[in-house]
């Protein structure tokens, strides 16, 4: 699925291609930010990462992630979520995709 991302005034359509997630995980350091609140209120987030849409990361980046579906390699994408940057990988073998914080990496 094609989806048009613009950051820093380039403009990068993805020609990632469908993938899968595995299991999805999530980071202590996300269970934090979440607290009390349900996992779902990510959802958004995966949502982008499984169409393409690799979120704050540079051109660069995103055409890596393109590359990276259609060869087996790790899938890393970056958003902003409750005032706070947070990463979503899924890992080369596509066995699972985490949540976590980049101080957590």
């Amino acid at each position: 699925m094609n989806n048009v991302n613009e950051n820093k005034r380039q403009i990068h359509t993805s020609t990632a291609v469908a993938f899968k997630l595995g299991e999805i995980v999530f980071t202590q350091g996300i269970r934090q930010l979440l607290d009390e609140l349900p996992y779902e209120l990510l959802l958004p987030c995966l949502i982008r990462h499984t169409n393409g849409d690799w979120g704050e990361l540079c051109i660069e980046d995103k055409v890596a992630n393109d590359e990276a579906t259609r060869h087996g390699l790790r899938i890393l994408s970056a958003y902003n979520f409750a005032g706070e940057r947070i990463w979503v990988i899924t890992e080369g073998d596509r066995s699972v995709t985490t949540f976590l914080l980049p101080s957590e990496y």
